[in-house]
């Protein structure tokens, strides 16, 4: 990281918390400032459940519905780089993560993208974000189980 830049973590994590570790750990690695991004409506398990067709992140995901999110940082403006992470979602971001990405301004932001998965590889899920965080340069985008994985990222 540049020595006048200024760095954001923001994450999205559900109920297990692996995304929030991930982003707590990262943080304090790049000694950068932290955001939690927290629906209106926060998700129950049950919301979660995705071999339910009628559970909350079902109908969101496959409607293709807004969720709005609580708050966002004050200060966007002010950050040069931007770490975004999330658990995959449908080979993708949660609908909460790009409701939020979509109301921010993300010009000339550089953007790392990292997600937590049981499973799937990162595919197109920044391809799929994009629309998103129109004027950002995506520098990176990875499936990880911990910050570690993200050490160059961090000695940059």
């Amino acid at each position: 990281m540049k020595e006048n830049s200024k760095a954001l973590v923001l994450y999205f994590s559900a109920e297990a918390g692996r995304t929030r570790k991930v982003a707590e750990e990262l943080a304090g690695k790049l000694g950068a400032d932290l955001f939690e991004i927290v629906p209106d409506e926060v998700y129950t398990k049950a919301d979660l459940t995705w071999m339910n067709p009628l559970s909350r992140c079902n109908r969101e995901k496959f409607k293709k519905l807004e969720v709005p999110v609580n708050a966002a940082p004050e200060n966007f403006a002010e950050y040069d780089t931007v770490y975004l992470g999330f658990p995959i979602w449908y080979a993708g971001a949660p609908n909460v993560v790009n409701s939020f990405c979509k109301a921010c301004d993300w010009a000339e932001k550089k953007l790392y993208i990292f997600a937590t998965s049981g499973g799937s590889g990162i595919g197109k899920t920044a391809a799929k974000l994009q629309p998103y965080v129109e004027g950002a340069g995506i520098a990176d985008a990875r499936v990880v189980k911990s910050a570690d994985e993200l050490k160059d990222w961090t000695e940059a």
